[in-house]
């Protein structure tokens, strides 16, 4: 054993004999312990076992917002970033485990917006847990978007006046903590990584990179506002949203949280009569003709075929970039109005679903899928 392996194996026996000793004896760790852990486990110097116990006793005992930040200082650290030749970047992070209650329609913002006049970047995986769900990249795959691009070839197609927009996978811009993917599927229960992945900046602007992504549950928008500032994002737009992806239910009241130029978050209420949205689902519900299907060794994670559900909602974008009406334009709608006002280009909710509405119905953003 090297001496680099001796002292990962001694700092995380030490680790785990603190982090797991029950709800009440368990003790945090500090941020740098959580970052020397975490890029241990990346290097392959820590026993797979040992791994998976460090982030289930920090799940366990919940993690504190050192842990949660040492975590993703070791993804940044290993995450190959780039810079676009842009002034802003709008990052798009929706959960990476995707949907399997409903046709997501988020992954055609990007191009929405791109026609907007913003310089998007969306990333995600293949496949990881805990739902193991339909992902933006499943669904850009089936509308033809290129999904394997190197972080240097997505920043490449913001400045690209007919395109504006890129998705880069996780096995491109951070292989170490993709690598772990296996590991976590054995883990079953979402741990810190599911949290934290999600704000790797792989591609930032030259002066400001902004950062959207959604939350189900009360605790998490505080914990994104936290480590979005940590990581340098100058602003933060976290929308509670259906699967806890970025745009809210078409039927219900909603909230989401925000702030500017790296302050405190606020939170406001909106509601889809705002925008002029009347909905009676919550959300693009899935064909009913949809075959179904299971993961092997857990009939609860997947309920939809993948592939023909991401065909689905591929097709469902596809047509609502062209203009055509129902849950999956006013999804869009909803969502690129909020991000609108957020980035300061229309003062009001109305005037920002406007003009997506006229984007939508011109038909230009479609042109941009490629």
């Amino acid at each position: 054993m090297s001496t680099k392996d001796t002292e990962a194996h001694l700092l995380m026996r030490s680790i785990i004999q603190r982090i797991a000793t029950g709800p009440e004896l368990s003790k945090d760790i500090s941020q740098e312990e959580a970052l020397l852990a975490t890029q241990a486990i990346f290097a392959g110097q820590v026993d797979p076992v040992q791994a998976a116990i460090f982030f289930i006793a920090l799940r366990m005992k919940r993690e504190s917002f050192e842990e949660y930040r040492g975590v993703l200082d070791a993804i940044r650290d290993a995450t190959q970033g780039v810079s676009a030749d842009v002034d802003e970047v709008l990052d798009i992070a929706d959960p990476y485990d995707g949907y399997n209650r409903t046709l997501p329609a988020a992954p055609f913002l990007p191009p929405l917006l791109a026609e907007c006049g913003i310089h998007v970047v969306c990333h995600g995986v293949d496949t990881v847990g805990p739902k193991y769900g339909v992902t933006y990249r499943h669904v850009l795959e089936a509308a033809g978007v290129d999904v394997d691009l190197t972080t240097g070839q997505a920043a490449a197609r913001l400045p690209d006046q007919s395109i504006g927009w890129a998705y880069i996978d996780q096995a491109q811009f951070c292989p170490k903590l993709h690598d772990l993917i296996p590991l976590r599927t054995q883990m079953i229960k979402r741990s810190a990584l599911t949290t934290v992945e999600v704000l790797p900046k792989p591609v930032t602007g030259r002066h400001k990179t902004h950062f959207v992504t959604g939350y189900v549950h009360k605790p998490y928008p505080p914990i994104y506002a936290m480590l979005a500032r940590h990581v340098g994002f100058d602003s933060a737009l976290i929308i509670r949203g259906v699967e806890g992806g970025i745009i809210p239910s078409l039927r219900q009241d909603g909230k989401y949280f925000a702030y500017h130029d790296r302050g405190e978050e606020f939170g406001v209420d909106i509601h889809p009569e705002q925008l002029g949205i009347s909905q009676t689902a919550r959300s693009v519900p899935l064909p009913e003709d949809l075959p179904k299907t299971s993961r092997p060794g857990d009939e609860i994670a997947i309920a939809v075929d993948i592939k023909d559900t991401a065909i689905a909602a591929a097709d469902a974008g596809m047509a609502a970039l062209n203009g055509k009406k129902g849950a999956t334009y006013d999804s869009l709608v909803y969502t690129g109005a909020l991000i609108l006002k957020h980035l300061g280009r229309h003062a009001d909710l109305k005037s920002a679903a406007d003009r997506i509405r006229d984007v939508l119905d011109s038909g230009n953003a479609a042109k941009r899928v490629k």
